[in-house]
């Protein structure tokens, strides 16, 4: 067994998906022991640490994992099985082995600028660590962020995502007057007032985007609707759930639901998009990952939202790039090829060394 399989191993069998403490503990013991870097543990249970000096390049990922299936569960771990070159178990693509990658690159690169590791906590609640470490001041100039990038150019290849999409979350809050449907002209009925809000829903123009040539289009749609208390009255409330995917730049202007009189619009989770602003940093992490594969590695948009959304948002330039494949994270059978992660640790331990700190 591999280094790397083996503390992929080690991190994927600790459980993290309703307390990631033990997760975060491995995480920093083993920075302790392999490491002479600064570390700190904040509040919120981020691990994050440092070393050198310079602008600074930071490794990040998250320890905290969606809730596993009855069948990725022994007792107090995680089950980890190797079979025919790969890693099964929950939290393996998404995203413990690329930490793991990432913790091992961060051991051995040796850069002239400021090298930072990073891994939250509850990047799968809405990026509750990312902003915990924001607030508290995280700020590297450049990250890479190691969610999933495999396979977005061709199937088995190494890409690197230089923007995605984000989340917007809303509810259309109808209100109207209740009577009895026998004469319904008495009272207001709050679900045609949510129906003239769908409408508006309906004919809204979605942005889209360009980025480094590759197109991002937005989406929307109504993903639910509930109004009512009886068949014999007039429903007074209503409401319709709202998923829209965002891109960097302008949102659709849902405020306009609010011009139907009754409606109400509100925000429950805004993820944001993430762009790369600096095509010059795109492009040397592109060219690592073309240097430790056979396959060509290009610049590709990604359409799940991560926790480089919320860095980009604060201002620190940022790519994507990660072992998990389409269609593996959150599955019961989830999984990651070794080759593809020691592929990635090659690609961040080369982006790492090569680090000036002085880019920008």
């Amino acid at each position: 067994m591999t280094e790397l399989e083996d503390l992929t191993t080690r991190l994927v069998s600790i459980q993290s998906h309703e307390d990631p403490t033990a997760a975060g503990d491995a995480i920093e013991s083993w920075l302790r022991a392999e490491t002479n870097a600064a570390i700190t543990r904040d509040d919120a249970g981020n691990v994050i640490a440092r070393r050198g000096n310079g602008r600074s390049l930071a490794l990040v990922g998250h320890h905290d994992v969606v809730p596993p299936a009855d069948s990725q569960v022994e007792g107090e771990e995680y089950v980890v099985e190797e079979r025919d070159g790969r890693l099964y178990g929950r939290g393996t693509a998404d995203m413990k082995g690329s930490v793991a990658a990432m913790l091992l690159a961060f051991r051995d690169a040796d850069p002239a600028g400021e090298l930072v590791f990073a891994s939250f906590v509850g990047e799968e609640e809405g990026g509750v660590g990312a902003r915990a470490a924001i607030e508290d001041g995280f700020a590297p100039d450049y990250a890479i962020v190691g969610e999933g990038s495999m396979g977005y150019s061709a199937p088995g290849v190494l890409d690197v995502a230089v923007a995605h999409k984000g989340r917007r979350g809303s509810t259309l809050l109808a209100t109207g007057e209740s009577a009895h449907a026998s004469e319904p002209e008495k009272g207001e009925n709050a679900v045609y007032r949510a129906s003239d809000a769908v409408d508006v829903v309906r004919d809204l123009a979605v942005p889209e985007t360009t980025v480094m040539g590759s197109t991002m289009a937005g989406s929307l749609a109504v993903t639910g609707i509930e109004g009512g208390t009886a068949w014999n009255v007039i429903p007074d409330a209503c409401e319709v759930t709202i998923d829209e995917r965002t891109v960097p730049g302008e949102r659709a202007s849902l405020e306009r639901t609010e011009d139907v009189p009754g409606v109400e619009w509100r925000v429950d989770q805004d993820l944001p998009p993430m762009r790369c602003d600096d095509e010059g940093f795109a492009s040397r992490v592109v060219e690592a990952a073309d240097a430790v594969q056979s396959g060509v590695a290009e610049p590709v948009t990604k359409p799940h939202a991560t926790d480089a959304g919320w860095l980009a948002d604060a201002g620190t330039t940022t790519v994507v790039c990660g072992a998990a494949e389409p269609g593996e994270a959150h599955t019961a059978g989830e999984s990651v090829a070794l080759d593809v992660l020691d592929r990635v640790r090659r690609c961040y331990e080369r982006v790492a060394s090569n680090w000036s700190g002085r880019e920008g």
